[in-house]
């Protein structure tokens, strides 16, 4: 029987602070993983690749991105994920507590692949409910 192995899905601050090398506590974490265990929704490469676009630096943001791409494979959004991602916005906002549209479907996507979610942003997905979350950076 194959070992179901435990993977991790880096939200776009996660994957700054990977860029940067900086703070140490995301460097320890990202490097006591092996690249299997890591993922990058294309969400994510979204957001960074509309960071890169505003930046002054524009050019060496859209080569940080090419590396890291190169090194942490990003993953296409399941069709699962769209239920999950229904459930959850409507379930949020019945509650009253919407969360960012990107930061949505980044977690509907951990859910449909029953990955953790790696973010420093512990606050707003911490309202999904059955969301496994983890902060790297504390």
């Amino acid at each position: 029987m194959a070992v179901q192995l435990n993977r991790y899905l880096l939200d776009t601050n996660i994957c700054i602070y990977i860029a940067k090398g900086q703070p140490l506590a995301v460097r320890h974490r990202f490097e006591s993983h092996t690249l299997q265990e890591l993922a990058m929704s294309t969400i994510t490469v979204g957001e960074l690749r509309f960071g890169a676009e505003k930046s002054q630096s524009r050019d060496r943001a859209l080569a940080t991105i090419a590396q890291l791409v190169q090194m942490i494979q990003p993953c296409a959004l399941p069709m699962a994920a769209a239920e999950h991602y229904g459930h959850v916005r409507a379930s949020l906002q019945q509650q009253g507590m919407p969360i960012g549209n990107n930061d949505l479907w980044l977690a509907a996507h951990a859910l449909a692949e029953g990955w953790t979610l790696v973010t420093n942003n512990t606050r707003e997905f911490s309202r999904v409910q059955g969301l496994r979350v983890e902060n790297w950076v504390e």
